[in-house]
């Protein structure tokens, strides 16, 4: 973080530079918006077809197909998760939260979209429902779905305590498609990545700009839902943490349940559905 006592001056112009206006890095209007109304319609036909239960610090995958909805729900008491998204047919397409987070801001909500990894760099879902929409952001900056956190993990666990923590997210997820591929387990590990914190309530302090978190809004019944653009595996981590107000790798917070369900518009829908283009880049990288 930066310094409380620079140990530099400050030059006569300090002020003036300071109050250059920003400018956005990746202007997001030439990108195609999603139909939410059409799509609206779409879910309403929808039928549940599968269901898949995340218990309390476990993770759970479930396949979705394009052009399918699937919900992410809160069920017991207040829960946060992770979220990984991988193309079913090839898990080297994953989703890029970092990327995501270029485009949309740091927090998702409806008509956001989750992008995938170089070098296919397009739509893996778009953002559809969220019931926490009215949350915003709060007096402190905090807000909820956020692509700025990475995950629990037991490598920064042993690095900050030198203990070793087996039930975070990192590991969550890597057993779940681990046993959802018949994956060797230090194979799905390298496919698991950034996530999208669903539910978690976070920002950066305005005085250091660090990570925060804090108790999570979710209430039972609450749900983010995604459609499906490509056909999906999706997983998803019951965070140790709880709702987060006090820790995110923790044997004694209160934890529950997550649930993701499948809706179905039906065959003849989903094969209306035109799944997004790979990246047209040619990839000669200056070189060709």
């Amino acid at each position: 973080m930066k310094l409380e006592n620079p140990n530099f001056a400050a030059p006569a112009d300090a002020d003036k530079r300071k109050a250059i206006s920003p400018v956005i890095c990746y202007p997001p209007e030439t990108l195609q918006q999603p139909e939410l109304t059409a799509l609206a319609k779409l879910r309403r036909q929808s039928k549940k077809t599968a269901e898949v239960t995340a218990a309390p610090r476990d993770a759970a995958c479930i396949d979705v197909p394009a052009g399918a909805f699937v919900r992410v729900l809160s069920v017991e008491g207040p829960q946060v998760g992770d979220l990984n998204m991988w193309n079913k047919h090839d898990l080297t397409e994953r989703f890029y939260s970092g990327k995501t987070r270029a485009l949309h801001g740091t927090h998702l909500s409806t008509g956001d979209r989750m992008w995938s990894s170089f070098p296919n760099m397009r739509p893996m879902a778009t953002v559809v429902d969220d019931t926490l929409d009215w949350y915003g952001f709060d007096a402190f900056g905090g807000s909820v779905h956020d692509v700025i956190g990475t995950r629990c993990d037991p490598y920064t666990g042993r690095l900050l305590s030198g203990d070793d923590y087996h039930y975070c997210c990192h590991s969550n997820l890597t057993r779940a498609l681990a046993s959802h591929c018949d994956l060797p387990l230090h194979d799905a590990e390298m496919l698991v990545h950034d996530v999208l914190n669903v539910f978690m309530c976070t920002g950066f302090t305005r005085d250091t700009g660090q990570y925060f978190m804090k108790a999570s809004p979710v209430r039972p019944g609450d749900y983010l839902e995604f459609y499906a653009e490509i056909d999906l595996i999706v997983g998803l981590s019951a965070c140790p943490g709880g709702d987060c107000s006090s820790e995110h790798s923790s044997d004694v917070a209160a934890c529950y349940p997550l649930v993701m369900e499948v809706y179905d518009p039906g065959e003849e829908a989903r094969a209306a559905h035109v799944q997004p283009a790979r990246s047209a880049y040619d990839r000669t990288h200056g070189l060709g």
